[in-house]
């Protein structure tokens, strides 16, 4: 996560990741604009390339080839990275409007979210077809698709409505690769049938005679039955009508075609063209507000109307960021103007493509080759980034004793890993703080809800008071998620306990700014946070805000419990299970994230196990007999089971094949991308037996990588093990796992608690 020094003056929110806007992010990268701040809300992580969609279709590209990664493209741009489904825009108060999260501020607005299908305008395809658009959800839908289709026997029809480059380019891919899937298996690849519907009276419609000729000889050669003239007009299960009453019995059906904005355009005042997308000027800016850009598929330019094609969202990505940056800056906004022609490479599933501009037509294996070469030069634009640099120059360690104080002295100077002033005004913060509703208890007596120098609470007669503190700085761009896993984290303490949270204050670190910026900052955060801890039925009784270079947050948490049923570290017994309910790898994920090093999906993996609550987790635990128990955090798995041996007087042993690793953590760690804190953790080795023996196992560094809000590390009685880890995967810890025994303790042997085994 990159930091500045510049405070915020203007934010620039980017609503989705197109093609136009992932050329923003790139622009504004290599040349920033001091005091303004980009934010980047879309609900998927890798956005793909639709040029290169066949291509993956028809089993020439892998996932990564096609798509773009977001969280890391953000990254490397130094802009915020929010993870979430825009609903609206509420121009009035300048905010978009998100599914799952706070209202986001904006000061300059730009949309680039393609298009999406209106099967709402044919009976029963909704339900019944699956749509191509918008291609930022199609990998999950293909993939349901493929499924289907390889496990269907006998003959099997799929109809492809939509005979534009798109449809007849999507049905030859489709048709390529399920023929060789079927032949893979030793099924009759001439059981599957291809069928493509156009209102048209001819396929490919923009393109030239001689592009079209060369298809309809390539659909024909293939097998595919090419039905123009007449509209579908009706979608059933295992069946397809036209308007025109012929009907045929299909397996699948595929929609490429009648593509529209969403609905929730209508509802923003922006004007629209009729089939629902934005109507913009020549400089990108919407007809209706100036400070509300569009791009891409969604935009369109009334001055210079063209077909929706990927090639015009590419190239208005310079533009947009030139006419973003102009605006920010208070400068007026310059026109552009689109090619009239433009070179479209059509596939045809088999590495053989057409080239077509104009009256121009070229065909051949080549072309393909061509087309591959330029798709995988602009995809290395946004995926092959510079590695990040670290900011703080290493310190001369010419004076060190030894090499454990050398490490230590550039850890202390180098990138840090978050994870594990001034005050900020009172209206600022009263205003932030105002629109957040804590929940109230009858054991609270003073409070937020009548707010004073200090919280009051009481505690129930026969209950004994559980109390923990937990504080680090951000290791994520988005606020309200690092709000959700710092509440959260802060939590697990008292959950590991066995108690009940009751009250929790909050300490919190802002980077200065503008009041509005700060203002929005700590009303993000506090919103997750404010989540959690009402779900954990904590009530949110007061904090302090402070001003500071980075943003950070920490919880005081209070806690009741029946002293009789607490379950501390001290309780292992011999011949107990270690249980763990989440995978580790935060920690290493984090150090790679800010080298750019991390793809963003094993970023949404660590970060929705960062966000699940341990409260269930620890109730199931305790119903199945537990005695010890703690959370995994910063001292890493090792360490946390070293603390849990000594006070219970035990040695442990650990499986290292069957601790649950999250994803892309063995790589990361492999490449040698560890956490800041990791050398100080690994001081801990000396607690293994035989370590030496382990070093170069993959799954070594993983023990001593440090953890937010980390899962629960439980002994168990080894008869009721099975029984409580079926509970657990039940109850939405799927990965939990017995990952060791507890062992007497070998007072004539090794001094060292724990063995490793593999």
């Amino acid at each position: 996560m990159q930091q500045s020094e510049q405070p915020v003056l203007r934010d620039i929110v980017l609503i989705g990741g197109g093609h136009s806007h992932v050329g923003v992010l790139k622009r504004f990268a290599m040349n920033p604009v001091p005091g303004v701040r980009l934010t980047l809300i879309c609900r998927d992580t890798h956005t793909p390339y639709s040029g290169m969609l066949p291509g993956y279709v028809a089993g020439h590209y892998s996932y990564d080839d096609v798509h773009i990664d977001l969280s890391k493209l953000a990254e490397f741009a130094g802009a915020r990275f929010y993870r979430d489904e825009v609903v609206g825009i509420d121009r009035h108060r300048k905010r978009v409007v998100c599914r799952s999260r706070p209202d986001v501020p904006y000061d300059i607005l730009s949309v680039n979210i393609g298009s999406a299908p209106k099967v709402g305008d044919v009976s029963g395809a909704t339900e019944h077809a699956v749509p191509v658009k918008p291609i930022n959800g199609f990998n999950n839908r293909w993939l349901s698709l493929l499924s289907r289709l390889e496990n269907h026997d006998g003959p099997m029809t799929v109809a492809v409505v939509g005979a534009g480059a798109g449809g007849v380019e999507l049905t030859l891919a489709m048709q390529f690769r399920l023929r060789n899937e079927l032949e893979k298996r030793g099924h009759d690849p001439d059981q599957l049938h291809f069928h493509l519907f156009d209102a048209d009276q001819q396929i490919l419609p923009t393109h030239n005679a001689r592009v079209r000729a060369v298809f309809a000889d390539t659909l024909a050669s293939r097998g595919v039955k090419v039905h123009l003239g007449s509209a579908v007009s009706e979608v059933e299960a295992n069946r397809l009508t036209t308007e025109s009453g012929d009907t045929l019995s299909v397996d699948e059906v595929l929609w490429v075609t009648r593509a529209g904005g969403p609905e929730w355009l209508r509802d923003t005042g922006l004007a629209l063209d009729d089939g629902g997308f934005i109507r913009v000027t020549d400089t990108l800016q919407t007809e209706t507000d100036n400070d509300i850009f569009a791009a891409g598929d969604i935009a369109n330019v009334v001055n210079h109307p063209r077909e929706k094609a990927g090639v015009f969202a590419v190239r208005q990505g310079r533009p947009l960021a030139d006419n973003l940056r102009r605006h920010a800056l208070g400068k007026p906004a310059k026109p552009f103007r689109p090619q009239k022609k433009w070179m479209a490479l059509i596939s045809t599933g088999d590495k053989f493509a057409v080239a077509s501009r104009g009256d121009l037509s070229l065909a051949g294996s080549w072309v393909w080759r061509w087309k591959n070469s330029i798709d995988r030069r602009f995809m290395a634009k946004f995926n092959d980034l510079p590695a990040m640099e670290e900011n703080a120059a290493l310190p001369d360690t010419g004076a060190a004793q030894n090499p454990e104080e050398a490490s230590q002295a550039i850890s202390a100077v180098a990138m840090r890993c978050g994870g594990c002033g001034a005050k900020v005004g009172s209206t600022v913060l009263s205003r932030a703080l105002g629109e957040l509703r804590p929940i109230e208890r009858d054991d609270i007596l003073i409070g937020l809800h009548a707010p004073d120098d200090a919280a009051v609470l009481t505690v129930p007669p026969g209950k004994a008071v559980v109390h923990t503190v937990d504080f680090f700085r951000a290791f994520i761009d988005d606020p309200y998620v690092f709000g959700r896993v710092a509440a959260n984290h802060a939590l697990g303490d008292v959950f590991a306990m066995g108690a009940e949270a009751q009250s929790a204050t909050a300490v919190a670190t802002v980077p200065y700014g503008i009041e509005s910026k700060v203002e929005d900052v700590v009303y993000q955060m506090m919103s997750g946070a404010v989540e959690v801890l009402n779900e954990a039925g904590c009530a949110l009784v007061g904090g302090h805000t402070g001003e500071g270079r980075e943003l950070a947050l920490g919880f005081a948490v209070n806690g009741l419990i029946d002293p009789d049923d607490v379950m501390s570290k001290g309780g292992l017994r011999a011949g107990d299970a270690l249980l763990l309910t989440k995978p580790i790898g935060t920690g290493t994920l984090f150090a790679a994230h800010a080298k750019l090093a991390a793809k963003g999906r094993w970023i949404d993996s660590a970060l929705a196990s960062m966000m699940q609550s341990n409260k269930d987790a620890a109730q199931c635990l305790r119903r199945y007999g537990s005695r010890a128990c703690t959370d995994v955090t910063g001292f890493g798995l090792l360490g946390h089971l070293v603390e849990m041996t000594r006070p219970s007087g035990v040695d442990a042993e650990l499986d290292l094949t069957a601790i649950p690793i999250l994803p892309g953590a063995e790589e990361t760690a492999a490449a040698g991308i560890l956490s800041s804190l990791q050398p100080a953790n690994i001081r801990l080795r000396r607690g293994i037996r035989d370590q030496e023996k382990w070093v170069n196992h993959p799954r070594y560094p993983l023990i001593f990588d440090p953890q937010t809000a980390g899962g629960l590390l439980a002994s168990v009685p080894a008869d009721q093990a099975d029984a409580c880890i079926s509970e657990l995967k039940a109850m939405g810890y799927p990965h939990t796992a017995i990952i060791g025994r507890v062992l007497p303790q070998d007072e004539s042997g090794p001094i060292e608690p724990i063995t490793l085994r593999d």
